[in-house]
């Protein structure tokens, strides 16, 4: 392992990762060394393809840019199991072990989201304690923003990884600037009755343990009320949620743009608007929350959305370079195991080793 404290190396970015790859990676990672020179980043993939965009983007490499060559790519179709076996040398897999290695300091991807959770897990392990990393990001509310855990990497979750969920987002808020984080668990209904047998479970778990600071359940539209400091529930409802957001921002910034293009007075009602409607619409522009942290694991690594575009991806890698600066990961590791330690009665569900 390096001797260099995490901030001071690199990030590494999957360059081949995501719907669009190096052409829409390469471009954002140049905007992000623009706004930030004294950050460090290696690009991991195809070394001819790389060097090929950055000539075409009248780039070159620099002490602060540099490419760690890689020789397959995961396919964002691809079963994690077979990238997971198959693809060692994939730009995925060499980004993370490049994290284990000390070489960088945390790793980028909008690739396959099973895969890199996968590939992250196996060669990063997890926090003692913890079963299942789970992909977290913030969320715009009326109170600000919250945390929303699990987005889309565990899809089936017993009542313990939601416990163990709950643990991560109230420490990942705390450590954010949140004191005493108010933690809710989505679900059908705010009445106990509701809700599958997993679901009260976790919340009788969590009622057990006044250290985590649990407001009971709450739903679909308490995320964006901004009730809770911390959204807990499984991948499956996440991820849902998540994307069911980001089409009603698009569907509302379209409606919109369609009533002010009307007529003639529309469109002069939409000239004395606009700066508000830019305003609003920089709020909720769901690229500026682009990047959600595999939360849970021994290393940093961020998830970009699949479909993101410069200014999102470069959102992300601003995001994990931010990370990295607050020693996120190291406070969570402190904050998290004595806790874990309180609860050894909560069994561990994966039978993996940590």
């Amino acid at each position: 392992m390096s001797v260099f404290h995490a901030s001071e190396l690199p990030v590494a970015i999957d360059a081949m990762g995501g719907d669009h790859g190096p052409s829409v990676i390469i471009p954002a990672v140049l905007d992000v060394l623009k706004d930030r020179p004294t950050a460090r980043i290696v690009l991991v993939g195809d070394e001819s393809i790389l060097m090929q965009q950055l000539t075409s983007l009248g780039a070159q490499l620099t002490p602060q840019l540099s490419i760690h060559p890689a020789s397959q790519a995961v396919e964002m179709d691809e079963p994690p199991a077979m990238a997971l076996r198959n693809k060692k040398d994939s730009s995925m897999r060499v980004a993370v072990n490049l994290i284990k290695e000390g070489v960088v300091s945390a790793c980028v991807s909008a690739g396959n989201t099973g895969a890199l959770m996968a590939t992250a897990r196996f060669v990063l392990k997890t926090v003692s304690g913890i079963d299942r990393p789970a992909i977290s990001t913030r969320l715009p509310t009326m109170k600000g923003f919250c945390h929303m855990l699990d987005l889309g990497a565990n899809v089936n979750c017993t009542h313990e990884h939601l416990f163990q969920f709950a643990v991560m987002g109230s420490v990942l808020a705390s450590v954010t600037g949140v004191k005493q984080p108010k933690v809710g668990l989505l679900n059908v209904g705010h009445e106990e009755i509701k809700g599958n047998e997993e679901v009260k479970a976790a919340s009788r778990l969590l009622l057990e343990n006044p250290s985590i600071n649990y407001i009971g359940f709450v739903e679909g539209d308490d995320i964006y009320k901004g009730t809770a400091d911390v959204i807990v529930c499984d991948g499956f409802v996440g991820n849902i949620a998540l994307k069911t957001s980001e089409g009603l921002a698009k569907m509302l910034g379209m409606r919109i743009r369609e009533a002010f293009t009307e007529n003639w007075s529309a469109k002069i009602v939409a000239v004395l608007a606009a700066p508000v409607l830019k305003k609003v619409a920089r709020r909720l522009d769901p690229r500026i929350y682009n990047g959600a942290s595999l939360v849970g694991l021994r290393g940093v690594v961020i998830k970009s959305h699949g479909g993101a575009d410069r200014a999102a991806f470069a959102n992300a890698v601003n995001y994990a370079l931010d990370i990295v600066d607050q020693d996120i990961p190291e406070r969570i590791k402190n904050q998290i195991a004595p806790f874990m330690h309180r609860n050894e009665t909560i069994p561990s569900s994966s039978g993996l080793s940590n």
